[in-house]
């Protein structure tokens, strides 16, 4: 009985199927067309990204569209060679892990760079909505090779602050990490022969949903040659519901993202527009006159904008600091139990499973291991980077933001490998990276502690994005470590892909967001409002300013909202602990602060997606779990492009053709009698 038990464990493992395969060298798992490949697929995601960091602010993880797309364009490269005759090496799973891992790390740039927060929050024009701090010492415009050269000072610090701790983190703590042991799963089963013949059919599927997502979005270019124009203003509900920004926008990035995304986060996001802009902002609104001065422009913080700007960082505040003080108690803890015990640690590496399963993945695992401690990273090489870019940041920092001096950057760099670590440990254990949470954290204590006078609000902003640029560097290369462990990939490729990924990164993200910003009023409600950009802003000035420019009862409203979201997360951490089935249903305090400021339009585009998926799990579940991932990257990847051609169309000050536009009764009545006033003017 035993020994049938065994034979079936050995049946079941993954490193068993590839056993007779040849493992290449770490220089030969980097190729040329992998890099072509890469720096393509760089291209194409991080449009992506900043589209959606610039709208929404919501960026789902593109791991796994990643590793799927790199499989898929490494295919059609290899075959189209094979039809000329030429044959390539074949391409190996180890390689499909390098592209990936250089795509995200490329990609992830134009989210940690933080384009659609910090450096627009230092902008004239997100500082002209509100009335404190404009002066020019708080205020500082983007600049293209300023915004390269800060990438790239603060990006790389990230990746030497952690390596040392890799073996630790993978090999010792045995930390899961979601995300990246997904997608190493999908990577490896795409190279067996029938998860080949399944790629196949994925990538046909991605293909179509791609075309038809950016025909769409072509098709709904020709209609919106104005403001306000186009499908995306449909006020699908009602002249009311939409003037609340309750409407269906026809977003096919939307729609895609809420198929990613679990339900739980879409039904968040949309009770946070039901609270929000269906009982809370009216309510206030009514007491315009009362509590807020009634003349006030919509952009001041004294008044509307104020209560939802605020509100909504005390939720976002509220639930991050409980999720920082949850992980690093819960870290503090595991470390503590494995120092307490680590004769066992040592003699049981794989502490934590039940014998059944140590039986069951002790090949794997001893495969895993052995390539993994394989090619070393010399630890005396990543500390001697560390501290040389330290320094470098140093002498270098205060130049790019004069209102950084130089003792500040060394605080900074002195704390953010402890942040790095908690961060990562954190990630393996939640898959959740509280990097921004971090950056929050920098806003405040740097910019009280530089004040308003001396350029306090760009000094914590840039600090965030110096802590940021660390910390999300940092956990996002132990998340390809980990991939690339279950991958049978060296670290040493992975972290030579890594570091090109980021490179690429502090090129293209920059350039991609030049592009937005000179094409569209970014920052503005219509198109691209980034409006976690006036959120960090509001973040800073609270730093330098205190409670006082508040305006009436909103500290309490903050209050109660914070004690809210503390709340909603002690709930669903008390559920998860004891199992209790109402986990599955408590909303996320996060996902519903978001549309507090934003509105609800791109949360019905996500509810839409959550809906298709749900009837199509129920009708056919065996292929809504193989082909919905690739039907939503598709969408997603298609509208997303669009914006590259839609962006170079408006720089050339190419328009659209038409305006489509709806009124109610009344207001088209008007506009009919003032066009015949126009035509007859005798008549009048």
């Amino acid at each position: 009985m035993e020994g049938a038990e065994a034979a079936a464990r050995e049946a079941l493992s993954t490193e068993k199927a590839f056993e007779r395969e040849a493992l290449p060298a770490w220089s030969e798992q980097i190729t040329v067309r992998s890099v072509v490949v890469s720096t393509a697929l760089g291209v194409f995601l991080s449009f992506i990204v900043m589209k959606l960091n610039l709208t929404s602010g919501i960026v789902p993880s593109l791991n796994m569209s990643a590793g799927l797309l790199a499989f898929f364009l490494m295919k059609t490269w290899t075959s189209a060679l094979e039809r000329c005759g030429v044959f390539p090496k074949p391409f190996t799973r180890q390689e499909n892990t390098v592209v990936q891992t250089c795509v995200i790390s490329c990609s992830s740039i134009a989210f940690s760079g933080g384009f659609g927060t910090y450096i627009l929050g230092m902008s004239k024009k997100i500082a002209e909505g509100f009335d404190e701090a404009k002066t020019s010492i708080n205020v500082e415009e983007p600049s293209l090779g300023r915004l390269i050269a800060f990438l790239f000072l603060v990006s790389f610090v990230g990746l030497f602050s952690i390596v040392p701790l890799r073996k630790i983190m993978i090999i010792s703590y045995k930390l899961t990490y979601p995300s990246g042991s997904a997608t190493a799963h999908l990577i490896n089963s795409f190279h067996t022969p029938q998860g080949a013949i399944q790629a196949k059919q994925q990538v046909s599927i991605l293909f179509k949903s791609f075309i038809g997502s950016f025909l769409w979005s072509l098709f709904q270019w020709f209609y919106s040659g104005g403001a306000g124009c186009g499908f995306s203003y449909f006020p699908t509900f009602g002249m009311e519901a939409y003037r609340r920004r309750f409407y269906f926008d026809f977003s096919a990035t939307y729609v895609g993202v809420g198929m990613i995304c679990p339900y739980i986060i879409n039904f968040s996001l949309l009770l946070g527009s039901v609270v929000s802009w269906g009982i809370m902002w009216p309510y206030i609104e009514s007491k315009r006159g009362s509590w807020y001065d009634a003349e006030l422009p919509r952009s001041s913080l004294h008044g509307l904008n104020g209560y939802q700007i605020f509100i909504s960082i005390a939720m976002i505040i509220g639930d991050g600091l409980f999720n920082f003080l949850t992980i690093l108690v819960r870290t503090s803890y595991d470390m503590y139990l494995k120092r307490r015990r680590p004769a066992e640690a040592a003699t049981k590496p794989f502490a934590g499973i039940d014998n059944n399963e140590r039986q069951a993945l002790s090949f794997d695992d001893r495969r895993r291991t052995q390539v993994f401690l394989k090619d070393q990273i010399p630890t005396s090489i990543a500390a001697g980077a560390y501290v040389l870019l330290a320094a470098i940041s140093v002498v270098a920092i205060p130049h790019i933001f004069r209102q950084l001096k130089p003792k500040h950057v060394v605080w900074a760099y002195a704390v953010a490998p402890v942040f790095a670590f908690c961060n990562a440990y954190g990630t393996g254990l939640t898959d959740w990276s509280l990097s921004s949470s971090y950056g929050k954290l920098a806003i405040f204590i740097f910019g009280a502690s530089i004040g308003a006078r001396d350029g306090g609000v760009v000094a914590g902003l840039a600090a965030c994005g110096l802590m940021m640029g660390i910390v999300s560097t940092a956990s996002d290369l132990i998340q390809d470590f980990k991939t690339g462990y279950l991958t049978l990939t060296s670290p040493r490729s992975m972290f030579v892909s890594q570091v090109m990924g980021t490179g690429l990164g502090c090129i293209i993200s920059p350039v991609v967001f030049w592009i937005f910003y000179k094409a569209y009023d970014v920052g503005l409600e219509e198109g691209y409002p980034a409006p976690y950009a006036k959120i960090y802003r509001g973040i800073a000035l609270l730093g330098v300013n205190g409670w006082n420019q508040l305006p009436k009862y909103c500290l309490r409203f903050c209050l109660a909202f914070f004690l809210l979201a503390v709340a909603i997360c002690a709930l669903k951490e008390v559920a998860k602990h004891r199992g209790w089935w109402l986990q599955d249903y408590i909303p996320s305090a996060l996902g519903m602060a978001v549309p507090f400021f934003l509105g609800s339009f791109f949360t019905i585009d996500m509810c839409v997606g959550s809906i298709v998926l749900y009837l199509w799990s129920k009708s056919d579940p065996v292929r809504a779990h193989m082909f919905a991932p690739a039907v939503a990257s598709g969408l997603i990847c298609g509208d997303g492009i669009w914006s590259l051609p839609s962006s170079i169309l408006s720089l050339l000050n190419i328009n659209p053709p038409m305006c489509m536009r709806v009124f109610s009764a009344e207001t088209n009545f008007q506009v009919e009698e003032f066009l015949y006033t126009l035509r007859n003017p005798s008549a009048t």
